[in-house]
C-alpha cells in the first residue's frame, strides 16, 4: 500500500480505513533491504533482518554455482515469528497467506498458504482439511493470479475474485476459529499497483489521458476499503486492530539492463553476442574471462567471479574488496537516458546487515533509488528499456509503506508517527502481554510518547 495514495489522494473515499487513522496512530512504515515480499514480511514478523535470515528475495544461487537456485519457501525461515512467541503464551493463531507460507507446517490453529503455493491441488493448509471447509466456503480458492499479462480486463476480473473470496474466508475464520492473534495478507493490492499504475498515474512515461482503466487503482482502495469494514464489522472492542504494508509503490520508469551494461563496460564477456533480446544464458558466458555478473529484478544482484570460490573464478581474494568497490563506483556514476543524474544506492550486504548469512549477492544495487527496475536480460538494443523485460508491470516498490494502529479502548486520536518493519513484531507482542525478546531490533510502535 503507497502512503501516498492512502494518505492523500484516495483518503477521503476510504471511510473505515481513514476512521481507523482519526482514532488511532498511523504513519509511513520503513521497509526492510531489500523491500521485496519476500523477505519483508517475514522481517515484518519476526523483527529480524534479511541477512539475518538468509533471505535476499524469492531466488538465490545455490552456493557458487553459476547457474544452480532456489526459491524462498518455509522451511528456509528459522527465526521466530510473532505467532510463535503468541503459541508459548498459550494463544491460538490463526495466519492466512503470509509469505512464505508454503510448504504449510504446524502451528498452534490455522495456517493457509500464500502466493507461492502452486496450485490448491497441492496441500496449501494447516491442518490439511482445512481446505475441504475452504473449499465448502468459497469454491475454488485462489491464492494468487497472474498479473503480468496484456489481458488487462481478464487481469482486473481475476484479482477481484481472488480478494472476494480471500475476504470470505477471513471473516469465516474470524467467526468460527478461537484465536488470540489473527493475521491475513491480501496480495490483491500489489497486483493492481503492478498491473494498473500507468493508467492513473499522470507522471507515468505510459500514460494515456482518458483510458479505460483510469479509475481502476482508485476503485480497487475503495473495494478494499469496504473489505477491511466487513472485517471491522465483526471484531468486538476487545481486539486491537493493525494495518500494514511491507512495501509502498511507486511508478516505474524503465528497466536497465545490467548485464549488457557489464559486457559494454567489459567486466562481463560473452562466447557469442546475442542476436536479439534474450533471457541471460549462463552457457554464453565466457567465465574464464568474466570479473562479474548480474542478475535482474526490482533490485540488482551482483556477483564476482572469484578464483577458489567460483568454478572458474578469475578475481583474486587479495583483489576482492578493490574489485567490488570499482564496479561499485562504476555502477553509482551510471545516468539516466537523457544524461539525468540517478540517485543510485549501491550495498554491500555485510555492512547494512547485522549478519550476512546464507547466499547472499556481493552487491546489491537500487537503480535510481529502485526507481529503474533492473533487466537481466540481454541483447537489447537500448540499456534503457520503457518497460519491464518479462512482462507488464507499470510500477516498482518503494521503501515506504504504512501502517494503523487502532486500540479500541485506548484511543490515540490520529497521531502521526513514522516507524520501521521491524517495530511490528515488537508492537503486537507488547499489546498482548507479551515479553518482547531481546534479539528483535525493533521497539513497539505505542512505547513512546
Amino acid at each position: 500500500m503507497a502512503p501516498e495514495l492512502l494518505f492523500d489522494k484516495f483518503r477521503n473515499k476510504l471511510p473505515n480505513l481513514s476512521r481507523l487513522m482519526e482514532k488511532g496512530q498511523y504513519g509511513r512504515l520503513e521497509s526492510s533491504d531489500p523491500a521485496i515480499t519476500i523477505p519483508a514480511w517475514m522481517v515484518m514478523s519476526t523483527s529480524t533482518s534479511p541477512g539475518e535470515l538468509g533471505l535476499y528475495g524469492f531466488r538465490h544461487r545455490k552456493g557458487f554455482s553459476y547457474k544452480d537456485g532456489w526459491i524462498a519457501n518455509t522451511t528456509r525461515v528459522n527465526a521466530r515469528k510473532i505467532w510463535d512467541y503468541v503459541s508459548d503464551a498459550g494463544g491460538k493463531v490463526c495466519l492466512i497467506a503470509i509469505p512464505p507460507s508454503y510448504p504449510p507446517y504446524k502451528v498452534n490453529g490455522d495456517l493457509i498458504g500464500c502466493f507461492i503455493t502452486p496450485d490448491v491441488s497441492k496441500q496449501y493448509t494447516y491442518p490439511s482439511e482445512l481446505a475441504d471447509e475452504i473449499r465448502n466456503v468459497v469454491g475454488d480458492y485462489l491464492v494468487d493470479v497472474e498479473f503480468r499479462l496484456d489481458d488487462k480486463g481478464g487481469t482486473l476480473k481475476s484479482i477481484y475474485d481472488m480478494t472476494t473470496k480471500h475476504f470470505e474466508v477471513i471473516k469465516h475464520l474470524i467467526k468460527t476459529r478461537d484465536w488470540s492473534f489473527l493475521m491475513f495478507v491480501e496480495i490483491g493490492l500489489d497486483r493492481i499497483h503492478h498491473a494498473f499504475w500507468r493508467y492513473f498515474d499522470k507522471e507515468h512515461h505510459l500514460y494515456v489521458p482518458g483510458n479505460k482503466y483510469e479509475n481502476v487503482v482508485e476503485d480497487y482502495y475503495i473495494f478494499l476499503d469496504k473489505k477491511v469494514g466487513e472485517v471491522l464489522e465483526i471484531l468486538n472492542d476487545d481486539t486491537i486492530a493493525l494495518v500494514a504494508s511491507d512495501h509502498g509503490a511507486k511508478r516505474m520508469k524503465g528497466c536497465f539492463c545490467v548485464n549488457s551494461w557489464l559486457v559494454q563496460e567489459g567486466i562481463l564477456k560473452l562466447k557469442k553476442s546475442p542476436r536479439g533480446a534474450e533471457p541471460f544464458n549462463e552457457d554464453n558466458v565466457d567465465w574464464e574471462n568474466t570479473i562479474a555478473w548480474g542478475w535482474g529484478g526490482y533490485y540488482a544482484r551482483i556477483f564476482l567471479n572469484i578464483r577458489g570460490r567460483e568454478q572458474l573464478g578469475t578475481v583474486n581474494q587479495d583483489d576482492y574488496e578493490r574489485t567490488r568497490d570499482y564496479i561499485a563506483s562504476k555502477i553509482k556514476s551510471i545516468k539516466g537516458p537523457n544524461g539525468e543524474n540517478w540517485d543510485t544506492i549501491v550495498f554491500k550486504p555485510e555492512e547494512i546487515y547485522p549478519e550476512a548469512r546464507g547466499d547472499k549477492p556481493d552487491l546489491m544495487v537500487y537503480f535510481d533509488n529502485l526507481s529503474w527496475r533492473s533487466a537481466g536480460s540481454i541483447g537489447h538494443t537500448s540499456l534503457y528499456l520503457p518497460e519491464n523485460d518479462t512482462g507488464p508491470d507499470d510500477c516498482v516498490h518503494s521503501k515506504y509503506g504504512i501502517y494503523i494502529l487502532y486500540d479500541p479502548k485506548k484511543p490515540r486520536d490520529g497521531k502521526v508517527k513514522d516507524a520501521r518493519i521491524y517495530d511490528i513484531a515488537p508492537t503486537v507482542l507488547s499489546l498482548m502481554g507479551i515479553n518482547v525478546p531481546n534479539q528483535m531490533e525493533g521497539k513497539p510502535i505505542n512505547s513512546n510518547p
